[in-house]
Parts: C-alpha cells; structure tokens; sequence
C-alpha cells in the first residue's frame, strides 16, 4: 500500500505544575512534534516524538521538509525498507539527534498504519507477550519540598503505582542522601524505589554517590553521567555497588551495543521517541536480551506500553511526567502496579487535534 502523505504538526504544551531536574532546570512545557502517515486507502497512522522546550522546530521541519518528499509514492508496509531509506537519507547531518527524533515520529506512525490496517493492538503485531507492564511513577520532582515529594508520591499510590522514580543530584550529596532515605521510610523497606541523577556527576562522584544512597535500597540509579563515557558506566556498575540504568540520551541501535557490551548497564533504557522508533527500540529489546538484561524505557507511556507488552525481558515502563492526558482519548490505565496494554487497533492512542490547535506554534 502505497503512501499517499505525511503530515506533520509542532505543539508546545504547558505542564500544569513546572517540573526540574538536575540538568535540565526548571522546565514549564515541552515541545510535542506529530507525524501523520495516509496511504493510497486514506488509512492514517500516527506518530510522534518531544522535547524538553527546545529544538522541536528542526524536528518538524526534517520531517515535512525532508521525509515527506522522500516516502510519498513508497510502500507503507516495507518498514524497514523505508527506516534504512530515513537512515541514509539523513546520515550525514545526523546519527542522532533531531534527525533521531524525526525519523522516530515516522517510524511510530508507520507501525501504527500496519497494526490498524491488521485490526490488531501494536503490541499483538510486534509478537505479543503480555498486555500487563510493569509500571512505575516517574517524578520530575528534584526542587519539590520533602512535603511536596510525600505527597505526589502520596497521589501516584491512590493512582494504582506500585513502583516510584525520585530525582537525585542536588548540589549537596547529603541533601539526596536525607531525600531517599525519607522515602525509603515512607515507602517501606520492600517498595520498588529507582532514584534518577539525570547525567548529574562525574563518575568518581557518582560512584560516591551510589554507596551513599546503597542504604536505601534503589532498585537502580539511572544516567549517574554523561551518555557518552561509556568507561565510566562501566566502572560505576562495577565500583558503585547499584544497579544502573541508563539510554534514555543514546539515540542508535549501535550506541546501545557499545555500553551493553562493554558492561555500563543493568537496565538499557530506550526512548522510543528518540531511538529511531518501534523498529530501532524493539531492536535494543532484543539486543538487551541476548546479553540476559532486563530492558526498562523512558518516556512516552501511552505508546511504549505496547513494545515492552512484545518484550519478554521487560521490567517497568516509566510513566512520564511529560503526560499527554489533557490531549488523548484514553490516558495510560494503570491497575495495581501494572500498565495495561490497549486492544485497539495500532497504538491506540487518539489525538485531540482540536484541543491541540490550541498550543500549535506552526
């Protein structure tokens, strides 16, 4: 079936309460990019991809500018045909970054066609496992008050969570120390807790911190350094005594392959948003099993419930604090701890573009 068009459209949507971390500071909204794929049928299926409040213009711009001209006139069904065609097309100013993230709205959107066009759940089509994920709250929540984390970690209990997420790296070690150790009381000695530094320390930092926080528990420490020290992951897995997770910020199949192999991660953490798609994620999944790993995501809920439902070495899906509830159907359903996977047709995932029109900023 051939491809009739692609759409794409750029949001910037406000968060109801501003959220921080240790990197990105405080950030009030994020940038939403769409992509629509219609076939010769007049069949549509939808993707997308974000940011943290910058960029999302390049992002937009690759994929009307460059992508749509490239895939009108191929064939809808030939996936991976079309995300080598993408690949290539971009290598040169890319591997990555905003070309990452375009290819990434396509590809999502090519899959959702295939799964509508079949009748069938994405998760179904990818192979299916099993429609119950693993779920955990990820709070964006480093410059809350105790009070203020408490009560949000309060809020995501009466939500269904059984696992929670915390941000770590403030500029005083004991200051995170004090912060997880509150909510390790709080939440019990046996309650899944992940503590998150967002690429804070240098790795004798992190390794610092790791036997620090090992007191309380975390069932990991996620992106304790930059993405890019491979080295350095291994030795913190190695010297700081924490499960480590760490991917979010990696952005090809091949990066992944490199800090797997080379032993700087427990849980690899795609994006499937930012990773090149479903076709590249599912292939980390993979990757991540032959090495015995259990694979964890970030980002992007209501779409990744679908691939780690396909995984048979998942663990938990984050749900993110960049929601999409205000502007979709049907928001993630979380039941006792665990993320269902939807049975409609494709993702499932069904846009209010009018409420959107709101926040258009092309």
């Amino acid at each position: 079936m051939l491809i009739r068009e692609v759409l794409a459209d750029h949001y910037r949507i406000p968060l109801p309460v501003a959220l921080s971390d240790s990197t990105h500071g405080t950030i009030r909204g994020f940038e939403l990019v769409t992509a629509r794929v219609r076939d010769a049928d007049g069949a549509e299926g939808v993707g997308y991809t974000y940011t943290v409040g910058t960029g999302g213009a390049a992002v937009h711009a690759l994929v009307a500018r460059d992508l749509a001209p490239l895939l009108v006139g191929r064939d809808a069904e030939l996936i991976e045909n079309l995300w080598q065609a993408m690949w290539w097309a971009l290598h040169y100013g890319g591997r990555g970054g905003a070309q990452g993230l375009a290819m990434s709205a396509v590809d999502i959107a090519l899959w959702d066609l295939r799964a509508r066009r079949q009748g069938a759940p994405l998760w179904r089509v990818l192979g299916g496992f099993d429609p119950r994920v693993p779920c955990y709250a990820g709070g964006i929540d480093l410059d809350f008050s105790l009070e203020a984390l408490l009560r949000q970690t309060d809020e995501n209990l009466a939500r269904g969570f059984r696992a929670i997420k915390m941000k770590v790296g403030r500029p005083s070690l004991r200051a995170d120390v004090e912060r997880v150790r509150a909510m390790r009381a709080h939440l019990g000695p046996e309650f899944p807790l992940m503590v998150d530094a967002n690429m804070r320390w240098s790795v004798d930092e992190a390794i610092r911190a790791a036997r620090a926080l090992a007191e309380s528990a975390p069932l990991w420490l996620e992106e304790p350094t930059i993405p890019d020290d491979v080295p350095g992951h291994a030795r913190i897995v190695h010297e700081g005594g924490l499960p480590i997770a760490a991917g979010e910020n990696l952005h090809t199949l091949y990066e992944f392959r490199q800090l797997i192999a080379a032993g700087g991660v427990t849980f690899p953490e795609p994006d499937v948003t930012n990773c090149g798609g479903v076709t590249a994620f599912m292939k980390v999944c993979h990757l991540a099993e032959a090495f015995n790993l259990p694979v964890t995501s970030h980002g992007a809920h209501n779409l990744t419930v679908h691939l780690l439902a396909a995984a048979p070495n998942r663990s938990y899906l984050e749900a993110h604090g960049f929601g999409l509830d205000r502007y979709i159907a049907e928001p993630l359903r979380i039941e006792a701890g665990f993320a269902i996977a939807p049975v409609l047709p494709g993702h499932g995932i069904e846009f209010d573009w009018k409420a959107l029109e709101a926040v258009r900023t092309i």
